[in-house]
């Protein structure tokens, strides 16, 4: 059965369908200027990443803190969507939880100019903090729950309390190169693992 009516027209299902794909392949592309260049990066940027024109994004996004927020709730969704893909993919639950862990930096480093591009509604900013804790913390746990069930790593440590210590690593990093916020997540990871028994 074809897709296009009589008329030729594409139905209505179809264009949604297109429409939502063009988006999030705008909003992933806006996800990496973010994170390479910082929210502040050129709208010129992120269209030509996106391969569209400047205008198809000041279409969906008339302003930059539209953009900035649709690519916070972007980015936590498939924050919160890797953690099961991960675990289902991965050679272990830690190995899981580390890839996650990696995502969840680049979206950090995304997050990072969200203050500032929101600085004139701050009941927007905490509303999309909730929404940021109630999706990610149950997908965190999730991936410590099943290290700590694999034995890789103790019982004990909170989703939150490790968002929350990768999260603090993270600040400075804008203002220090010679800061590397990675290296000192990787030994915060480091510190969970059980040790190996020979």
């Amino acid at each position: 059965m074809s897709s296009t009516s009589q008329s030729g027209e594409v139905p209505a299902r179809s264009k949604r369908a297109d429409a939502l794909r063009n988006q999030q392949t705008l909003l992933a592309a806006a996800a990496a200027v973010f994170v390479d260049s910082g929210v502040d990066a050129p709208i010129r940027a992120i269209a030509a990443r996106a391969g569209v024109g400047v205008g198809t994004i000041y279409r969906h996004f008339p302003t930059r803190a539209d953009l900035v927020v649709a690519v916070y709730r972007h980015q936590v969704e498939a924050c919160a969507e890797a953690g099961p893909n991960l675990l289902a993919s991965a050679d272990s639950p830690l190995a899981a939880l580390r890839q996650w862990v990696d995502l969840f930096v680049d979206f950090l480093v995304t997050k990072h100019g969200l203050a500032n591009a929101l600085q004139s509604d701050s009941s927007g900013f905490e509303a999309l903090h909730a929404y940021f804790l109630d999706r990610l913390v149950p997908a965190c746990a999730q991936l410590l729950d099943a290290a700590v069930d694999a034995g890789e790593i103790g019982p004990g440590t909170h989703a939150y309390e490790l968002m929350r210590a990768i999260g603090n690593l993270c600040i400075g990093h804008d203002s220090d190169s010679r800061y590397d916020p990675r290296r000192m997540i990787e030994l915060l990871l480091q510190g969970l693992q059980r040790p190996q028994s020979s």
